[in-house]
């Protein structure tokens, strides 16, 4: 294995795909950028430890194909850092490598423009490996990051359930949302308070609620009007 130097050139195989790594762990990343340069596919050129010198070196250097980043650096933190990267060599593909899993931290990220997110847990080989993906126009992303993501989005996503309502039962559903009472529903409709109460029933059934209060919230959450 070839030995790196922070901050200097490094000999990079003809035709690789150049990686630069930004880690203020020496040991890690001389570990990790050794492992590159033996994938036969990648070559690290560079080892920063602060996205400062990385940004210095960017502004005067050919940008790599891949910047290799943690979040958790001294002085301006890595989602700072592929920003501030990004807005100097925009076709640059950004990769976060960090020990930090938490859906705030991989938000952030990927909205500054990280093309992946990869978690230190995972071995040296295996991050090398997920790397591989960018060449086929792949994101980088651990099993479990991409879970956290799922699920947030899963979150946010209102949901638009048939739950088979009638259009008459919708109308009176509509009046309900508005806060009209059974007996006006009856009346506006032109319905016995009998048969509103039957609609009701029905109503309650298919979404699943006990109470006007839960058909009202339902409705409301799910936009089901």
């Amino acid at each position: 294995m070839k030995s790196h130097t922070m901050n200097s050139d490094l000999h990079s195989a003809p035709f690789a795909q150049t990686i630069w790594i930004v880690e203020d762990d020496t040991h890690y990343s001389t570990q990790l950028a050794e492992l590159i340069d033996l994938s036969g596919v990648f070559a690290c050129e560079q080892i920063f430890q602060s996205c400062e010198k990385m940004l210095e070196r960017l502004r005067d250097d050919s940008p790599p194909d891949m910047l290799l980043m943690d979040i958790g650096l001294p002085g301006m933190s890595g989602i700072e850092g592929i920003r501030c990267a990004k807005a100097i060599a925009p076709a640059v593909h950004i990769v976060i490598l960090t020990v930090f899993e938490d859906v705030d931290n991989i938000v952030q990220a990927i909205g500054a423009g990280a093309s992946g997110y990869l978690h230190k847990g995972s071995s040296l080989e295996l991050i090398v490996d997920s790397l591989k993906s960018i060449l086929v126009c792949g994101a980088p992303i651990n099993p479990q990051i991409a879970r956290k993501v799922l699920d947030m989005f899963a979150r946010m996503v209102i949901p638009h359930g048939d739950y088979g309502l009638t259009a008459r039962e919708k109308n009176v559903l509509t009046l309900l949302v508005e806060g009209i009472p059974k007996k006006i529903i009856a009346e506006r409709l032109f319905i016995s308070f009998h048969t509103v109460d039957k609609h009701l029933r029905n109503i309650y059934g298919k979404l699943q609620v006990q109470t006007r209060t839960g058909a009202v919230a339902k409705t409301l959450n799910e936009r089901l009007l």
